[in-house]
């Protein structure tokens, strides 16, 4: 295909439609509405299917190794999303990796809605892990097409898109939870019915509705490099079989070992892009300076989803055990306080989009949002050990407790998430924009595999110990971040 200017794109895509905007949003806001709700749905359930024993329809695996794997997973989904991102970019386009995503993430919803062994669950992990690798990033991308950078209606447009996200986030813990008492696999199939529609619409309505935007390859492979490229993957698929057929009946890739060599890439990784990028003669005096400036917020951002993501695992787990769920006549499933994150940001995020521009000049700096919101992640952490000191941890605690916790950590997610995305395209050297904003993505990657470690420190009997250590941890580096915000603030060289 010859190259198609990024106008042509745009003139391709009918420019209203839907709410005033390109048609095309509409294809996107459906496909990433049904995807996540895919996802969450699916997510909300799989704690309680891995450590349910199998009188109760689950896999009987011990609840240890079940909150690692939780963990291992959400790190592989955002490690997968660096993959998904350079093979769109280099073979298939965008449009082609959101469908085959599709595809893979649907496949492995039905494995997981088939009654059968843990071999077949690891499938399904990896088929969703691979899926939502090409789908989740190019998707967000595909949205950027269908605007002109001048567009007026573009961060509106992606306000939209985002407000999809979160709609699917909210609704499907309350219908996959409600099922886990009759099914979890009944719970599952309703997450790859949930892909399959989106699927259906991403097919029926993209042609008319997106144009051109997707088809390109940004920066194709030539036909010597594909050649190379699919050796290389087909002699890598092929080896890591070998290597899995030796060393699962050896007894040397047992899940531990799995769960900390996901760790070490996951602290590996960032280290080697920062590495890179600052080393690169592609990197100005001035950008080696803002990557500097770059780490301290990193390793924030690490801290904070650290906490962040605990809630579908740790307090996914306290939900179910110790918390009182006949509350006010009303049977609540644990299930659905998965669904109180992205409640709490569709009605929040007006508020603090509104006052950051109310504040204007007086807002507080970058770093020193990112220490507000690791404060408030230390905090919900602290609020959580309260019920356990006053009643003890053998008794069951108001469910108002863990909302409240809940509810915390969503004030700092709105401080730091949103900045952070920002401040990673203010800050990336020019020469590496697309890539820093993966490192951004890793900073989650690395978070949930230190978590995988870490979860296995958790039970009921130190949960005050627990939470207190790694709240109070959170909450002493906000206020050292605080402290050296302005020293931060000189080496980011003018980005305010």
């Amino acid at each position: 295909m010859s190259e198609i200017s990024k106008q042509e794109i745009v003139d391709s895509v009918p420019q209203k439609g839907f709410f005033g905007h390109p048609k095309g949003l509409f294809t996107l806001f459906f496909t990433e509405f049904w995807e996540r709700f895919s996802y969450y749905g699916m997510r909300a359930i799989l704690l309680y299917y891995m450590y349910y024993g199998v009188t109760q329809g689950g896999l009987g695996l011990d609840r240890t190794t079940a909150l690692s794997i939780m963990s291992i997973y959400g790190s592989l989904v955002y490690m997968s999303g660096i993959i998904g991102g350079w093979l769109a970019d280099r073979i298939f386009g965008t449009r082609k990796a959101i469908f085959y995503g599709g595809i893979l993430i649907m496949l492995g919803h039905i494995a997981l809605a088939i009654p059968g062994s843990v071999a077949l669950f690891f499938i399904s992990m990896v088929l969703i892990v691979l899926g939502t690798g090409l789908l989740k990033p190019n998707v967000s991308s595909v949205v950027g097409d269908i605007y002109s950078e001048k567009d007026e209606r573009r961060d509106a447009g992606f306000s939209i898109f985002y407000m999809g996200i979160n709609l699917g986030a909210v609704l499907a813990p309350w219908i996959t939870g409600s099922l886990m008492d009759y099914s979890f696999h009944l719970g599952f199939s309703m997450a790859a019915i949930g892909m399959f529609i989106g699927l259906i619409l991403f097919m029926i309505t993209g042609k008319g509705f997106l144009g051109l935007a997707g088809t390109q390859v940004a920066n194709p492979l030539s036909g010597e490099e594909k050649k190379k490229v699919y050796t290389a993957i087909g002699t890598g698929v092929v080896l890591i079989a070998i290597l899995c057929a030796i060393a699962i009946p050896a007894g040397y890739l047992t899940i531990d070992a799995f769960v900390a060599l996901v760790g070490i890439l996951g602290i590996l990784l960032p280290i080697i892009y920062f590495t890179r990028m600052y080393r690169s003669p592609n990197t100005t005096s001035v950008e080696r300076s803002r990557l500097i400036a770059y780490i301290p917020l990193f390793i924030a951002s690490v801290m904070f989803w650290a906490i962040q993501e605990q809630g579908s695992t740790i307090l996914a787990n306290y939900a179910d055990q110790r918390t009182q769920l006949n509350f006010l006549g009303i049977e609540l499933e644990p299930a659905w306080f998965q669904s109180l994150n992205p409640m709490f940001i569709i009605v929040l995020a007006p508020v603090f989009a509104w006052m950051w521009v109310k504040l204007g000049n007086r807002q507080p700096s970058i770093p020193k949002k990112f220490s507000l919101g690791l404060l408030f992640a230390g905090l919900s952490f602290i609020v959580i050990l309260i019920p356990g000191y006053m009643a003890g941890t053998d008794s069951l605690v108001n469910p108002m407790w863990l909302v409240l916790s809940y509810f915390i950590v969503v004030l700092g997610e709105l401080c730091l998430s949103p900045v952070g995305l920002s401040a990673t395209t203010k800050l990336a050297p020019r020469a590496f924009s697309a890539q820093t904003m993966s490192l951004w993505f890793l900073s989650n990657a690395a978070a949930q595999a230190i978590n995988a470690q870490v979860v296995k420190f958790y039970t009921a009997e130190n949960e005050i110990l627990y939470f207190g250590t790694i709240g109070g941890v959170a909450i002493a580096l906000s206020i050292i971040l605080f402290a050296f915000s302005p020293k931060i603030q000189t080496f980011m060289k003018g980005v305010h």
